[in-house]
C-alpha cells in the first residue's frame, strides 16, 4: 500500500483543527475541508483550507463532522463518489458504532475509526480501530501515518463500542459513581485513591502486567469475592444522569461532583493540563525498560463465556 503523505480533515471544530495541525507539524500535506473556509481564523501553520473535495484524491481522509449518523453517511457518499475508494477513510467518532457507519459504504475495506483525545495536536496517543471489513493493510497504513506525527497508535483489530480507552475508563468510573452515590466514600477520597495508588502503579506496569507481577493466584481468588459485589446494573448511573439533567455539569457550571463556585476554574484547568504535561515528560525521561525485564504478550485464543465462568459469576 502506498505511503500516506496527503491528509484531508473534514470539519474544522476543536478536534478537526488539532488533527490537521498534528499532520502539518509532522511534514504531511495537510488540508481541512470546511464550509466556513472564508470565515475561519486561527488556521494552523502549514494547513490549507478548502471548501470542496480537492480534485486529487488525498491518501488519508479523517472525517470529524458532528456525531450524527445521517450526516456522516452523507459525507462518506460524497467522498466515495468523488474518489471511488482510493483514499483510506476514517471517522473520528468516539461513540457511534463502526458497523452502523460502514453499512452503506461501497468500499468498506478502506474504512476504519480513529479516536483522538483532546487536545488533538498535543495528546500522546490515538486509537485506530478496524471496521468489520477493513483491509489490515489500510489499518496499518493509517496507524503508521499517525505514528509519524509523534503519537502512539493503539490498534484495535475489531470494532467495539467506545474503543479501548473509554471502555476501561467507564468501567472504573461506573464503580466510582456507585461508591459515591451509595455513601461508601466521598469524591475526594475516591480521587485520592486514583492519585496515590491506582494511577502511579498503572503508569509503571499497566493493568495486566501489574497483576502478573503480583501473582494471579491471589488475584483470581479476589475476583471470586469482589466481582459479584460490583455494580453490574448495565445502565448509566442515575446519580450522574441526575446531575446532568439539573445542569450541574462540572467546573464550568459551578457544581458537579465538587462545588467549584468559589474556585478559579480557568486556573484549575490550566494547572491540571500543566501537571499532566510535566508528568508525561517525567515518565518519558525514565526511558525504555531494559529488554531483559520486558515480558512478551501471549496470543489469547478467543472464547465465549464458559459454563465455569457463568458459575463463577453467580457465586
Amino acid at each position: 500500500m502506498a505511503e500516506i503523505s496527503r491528509v484531508l480533515v473534514i470539519g474544522f471544530g476543536v478536534m478537526g483543527r488539532g488533527i490537521a495541525k498534528s499532520f502539518a507539524d509532522a511534514g504531511f500535506t495537510s488540508q481541512v475541508l470546511s464550509r466556513r473556509a472564508g470565515q475561519l481564523a486561527d488556521i494552523p501553520k502549514g494547513v490549507s483550507v478548502v471548501v470542496a473535495l480537492p480534485p486529487t484524491p488525498p491518501d488519508l481522509i479523517i472525517e470529524s463532522v458532528p456525531e450524527v449518523v445521517a450526516t456522516k453517511r452523507a459525507t462518506y457518499a460524497a467522498i466515495e463518489a468523488a474518489y471511488a475508494g482510493k483514499p483510506i477513510l476514517t471517522t473520528n467518532t468516539s461513540g457511534l458504532p463502526l458497523p452502523e457507519l460502514e453499512s452503506e459504504l461501497a468500499y468498506p475495506e478502506r474504512f476504519l475509526g480513529t479516536h483522538y483525545f483532546q487536545p488533538a495536536d498535543t495528546s500522546a496517543a490515538v486509537e485506530v480501530m478496524a471496521g468489520t471489513k477493513t483491509d489490515p493493510a489500510a489499518l496499518e497504513a493509517a496507524a503508521g501515518a499517525i505514528r509519524k506525527t509523534g503519537k502512539y497508535a493503539f490498534v484495535l483489530k475489531k470494532p467495539i463500542t467506545g474503543y479501548l480507552i473509554n471502555r476501561l475508563l467507564h468501567a472504573i468510573l461506573h464503580e466510582s459513581y456507585h461508591l459515591l452515590a451509595t455513601g461508601v466514600a466521598p469524591a475526594d477520597e475516591i480521587d485520592h485513591a486514583a492519585r496515590l495508588i491506582i494511577g502511579p502503579r498503572f503508569c509503571i506496569s499497566g493493568l495486566l502486567e501489574q497483576k502478573d507481577i503480583g501473582g494471579l493466584a491471589i488475584h483470581a481468588d479476589a475476583q471470586r469475592s469482589i466481582v459479584p459485589a460490583l455494580d453490574h446494573t448495565g445502565i448509566p448511573n442515575p446519580y450522574v444522569q441526575d446531575l446532568a439533567k439539573r445542569g450541574e455539569t462540572g467546573a464550568g457550571a459551578g457544581l458537579g461532583f465538587y462545588d467549584w463556585r468559589n474556585t478559579d476554574r480557568a486556573t484549575a484547568s490550566a494547572d491540571a493540563n500543566a501537571r499532566l504535561k510535566k508528568l508525561l515528560g517525567f515518565l518519558q525521561s525514565l526511558g525504555p525498560r531494559e529488554a531483559r525485564i520486558v515480558p512478551q504478550p501471549r496470543q489469547v485464543e478467543e472464547v465465549g463465556e464458559t459454563g465455569d465462568a457463568r458459575e463463577d459469576r453467580a457465586l
